[in-house]
């Protein structure tokens, strides 16, 4: 697991374009970093809607905001078409930054055990360095939240 105050681990993903994307290209920025489990479901919509609403502030504030799932990039552009999501989707289709930040974990729901994506999001701060873990958050809350401890 990923601890406070450690480099965040860099990775290079395609957005909902198909244009590669690093996390190094906002060394100097602050970054909202959240992972969903699959567009176009109920609780990742409304997650992705609120940090829609709420992106005209992390923008006033510097801050990039940059959502990432298994999904693939025709289905991150559907996605974003269909809500006007105005900030950066990645395709993490080979769940390379999904295990490197450790959001790939055993899940249980109605006592089916499988392997999924843990809604999670991180701050990380201007040099790289993850500055705060939000672990199993809420969708409908979770882009005020984040602006309030910002």
């Amino acid at each position: 697991m990923l601890e406070l105050n450690t480099p965040a681990p860099d990775f290079t993903l395609p957005d909902a374009d198909g244009k590669m994307v690093s996390l190094s290209d906002f060394a100097g920025k602050k970054v909202v970093l959240y992972f969903y489990p699959k567009d176009n479901t109920p609780g990742c919509t409304r997650q992705a809607c609120a940090f829609g609403e709420n992106y005209a502030e992390f923008k006033n504030r510097n801050i990039a905001v940059i959502g990432i799932s298994k999904d693939s990039v025709a289905s991150h552009r559907k996605f974003a078409d269909k809500y006007d999501l105005p900030f950066i989707l990645l395709a993490d289709t080979e769940l390379s930054a999904i295990q490197a930040y450790g959001v790939w974990q055993e899940k249980k729901l109605y006592g089916k055990v499988s392997m999924g994506v843990v809604r999670t999001t991180f701050i990380i701060d201007e040099k790289g360095m993850i500055e705060k873990i939000m672990p199993k958050v809420k969708p409908d809350t979770n882009a005020t939240e984040i602006l309030a401890a910002l």
